[in-house]
This record gives C-alpha cells, structure tokens and sequence, in this order.
C-alpha cells in the first residue's frame, strides 16, 4: 500500500464514520483546518463545512458506505482515485496535500449517479 492509499482509506473512514464525535476526530487528523471541498453537488471550506456534509450525505443515503476503487495514482503531494458508494454511484476524487501530510483541497467527480 502506497503512502497515498493510506491517504484515500483514512479519507474514506472519514466519509463512513457515523458518530458524530468520531467522525470529527478523524477530519481533524486526516483533513487540514482550511481544506477546501468541491463537487458537482457541493462546496465547501473548514472543517467544520466538511463534517456539515458529510453528515448530510449520510442522512441522503443511510447505510451506504464508500469503498475504494482500485489503488490511487499519486505524484508530489496530490493524487487521484476512484471511489464507489453502495453500488450504484461511482466517482473519483483528486486531492492535494499540505506540508503536514493532511489534505486541504478535494476536488471531487461523479461518474455514475442513478437518475
């Protein structure tokens, strides 16, 4: 596992974790304090946004969960992956690192949404 799938499996946790308290632990290791977020549906800046919504698309699909698509392609401090949510919606993410490790800015793509 490279050092950006470890990335991408903590970013998914993140998406995932249900408690709330949880949930907010993990944003603040993994995410950075001014991450930026953006994608056809939403966008977002802080961490506190980002918990905003990720609450909110857990509410929109109970019980679904994201799940990696394959390893990630990474050079430098971004990288690129696809993720899938429950099966029927399919996108991929590109994020950028800051000098600590964290990510601080998502930008998200959906490939296959249901209608």
């Amino acid at each position: 596992m490279s050092d950006f799938d470890a990335v991408v499996t903590r970013y998914l946790q993140a998406w995932n974790e249900t408690d709330p308290a949880e949930r907010r632990a993990t944003i603040e290791e993994v995410f950075a304090a001014d991450v930026r977020y953006v994608d056809p549906l939403a966008a977002v800046a802080g961490r506190e946004a980002l918990d905003g919504l990720i609450g909110a698309v857990q509410q929109r699909f109970p019980g679904l969960t994201f799940t990696p698509g394959g390893t990630a392609d990474a050079h430098h401090d971004q990288g690129r992956f696809t993720w899938h949510l429950g099966p029927d919606v399919t996108g991929f993410d590109v994020v950028e690192l800051d000098a600590d490790g964290r990510i601080r800015t998502v930008l998200g793509f959906l490939d296959r949404v249901p209608a």
